[in-house]
């Protein structure tokens, strides 16, 4: 964490290629004040060419709480060799001018996130601060696909907290990603009752009730042509909503039901108001098709 009124790492600053000549003004003197992990990497090394984006994602998500600078072995031999570089990919995290902290090899997004945690406690960040970055490193993850890292990388911060509200929504949205409902229902269910309306985990419980309709979703093609065929059909529409959602296409979903709203806003007994605030509430509240989708939702109340 940032010492009160010490300005955060400027974007380009926080991650940088490095070389013998600048070791010391970008590792040695800048961990002085943050820690330094440094990458050692080579051009032909193909477990380097995994680990480094990891490692960049990580860094980034601390926001300037560590920096991080990436040496090319064959071109820093020297410093290869007073390290005692023997093998890459070698991580080293340096603070106060000192390695610190390392590992060499390959290793899983969730120990790369646990390796950046502890630095960023170590150099005075609080343990809150601290495990939001690992719960921004989680986060990432989930959106590339890693559910398995992510899922592994929330439990570990419950581990510390236990009612951690975003690591704790982060790992009911891991379940429900693994396809893993009923695991996902039961942890959403174990919250203690501090967290229990906590925004993540309401997004989490919206994620949920959708992924439960999508699991008996038809076929979009055969929706969409009963819709064709009778615009009023509407329970072929909302049945069309349900499966564009199952399919990722939550932008084309909610056009269906606010098609559906301003056809018969008191359908099934508001069903498709209901359904929209559902998804809604699924979403970050500043995503594009939220914003947009309440907007024409509004107009269509207000009119």
């Amino acid at each position: 964490m940032l010492e009160l009124g010490q300005k955060a790492a400027p974007a380009d600053d926080i991650i940088k290629d490095g070389s013998e000549a600048t070791f010391m003004t970008d590792v040695v003197d800048a961990s002085q004040t943050v820690p330094v992990i440094v990458d050692f990497w080579a051009p032909w090394c193909g477990p380097c060419k995994t680990l480094g984006p990891m490692l960049e994602q990580a860094v980034t998500a601390a926001k300037g709480a560590v920096r991080m600078v990436k040496i090319d072995v064959d071109q820093a031999q020297q410093i290869a060799a007073q390290l005692r570089i023997q093998s890459i990919p070698t991580v080293y995290a340096f603070f106060k001018g000192q390695p610190v902290d390392g590992f060499q090899g390959a290793v899983p997004q969730s120990e790369i996130a646990a390796f950046v945690d502890r630095l960023v406690k170590m150099s005075g960040g609080d343990a809150s601060g601290g495990l939001d970055v690992a719960v921004a490193a989680a986060d990432a993850m989930l959106a590339e696909g890693a559910a398995v890292d992510a899922a592994q990388t929330f439990a570990a911060i419950l581990g510390e907290e236990p009612n951690h509200p975003a690591a704790y929504g982060g790992l009911v949205r891991a379940h429900i990603a693994l396809g893993d409902l009923d695991q996902a229902e039961a942890i959403l269910n174990g919250a203690d009752a501090s967290i229990a309306h906590a925004p993540e985990l309401e997004a989490a419980h919206a994620q949920l009730v959708l992924a439960r309709q999508a699991a008996d979703a038809g076929p979009v093609d055969d929706l969409r042509a009963a819709v064709e065929a009778d615009p009023d059909n509407h329970q072929a529409r909302y049945d069309l909503a349900t499966a564009l959602l199952a399919h990722g296409d939550t932008e084309a979903a909610i056009d269906e039901l606010l098609e559906l709203f301003r056809r018969d806003r008191d359908w099934n007994g508001g069903a498709a108001r209901a359904q929209l605030f559902t998804v809604f509430d699924a979403l970050p509240a500043k995503d594009p098709l939220v914003l947009r989708g309440r907007r024409r939702l509004s107009s269509m109340i207000f009119v």
